[in-house]
């Protein structure tokens, strides 16, 4: 189990009750043990962080970005986060909302590829 703050744990299930369409789309296609039979996580806290989703077996986290993320606070922000969780063994996938809305299929071909290729180096 990653470390985490406890205290997060409220905004977690706050964030799992309000999630956007982007992440209501992706959750559908990773949920239930969908690829690979490995399981995902939505609204994960890990560390100081709450990562939209997670997958301990493949040390995986994928975030949906929406546009506050395209911001230079946003990208540095993203890129402290990453570099942190990296640190955790961890690998960010990234998504736009953009893309997960209008190219679903694409996202979750690179999610299963990246997962097969975690596995096979862990």
């Amino acid at each position: 189990m990653r470390p985490y703050n406890k205290k997060l744990k409220q905004s977690s299930r706050d964030l799992r009750k309000n999630m956007t369409d982007a992440e209501q789309l992706l959750w559908q296609r990773i949920r239930r043990k969908q690829i690979l039979g490995l399981q995902f996580y939505r609204q994960k806290p890990i560390l100081n962080f709450i990562v939209d989703f997670y997958c301990p077996a493949a040390s995986l986290v994928i975030e949906c970005d929406g546009g506050q993320h395209y911001t230079k606070l946003g990208l540095e922000a993203d890129q402290n986060r990453d570099h942190t969780l990296s640190e955790l063994g961890l690998v960010t996938l990234r998504f736009t909302n953009h893309q997960i809305l209008t190219e679903l299929d694409v996202v979750v071909e690179q999610i299963y590829y990246v997962v097969r290729q975690r596995l096979e180096s862990i």
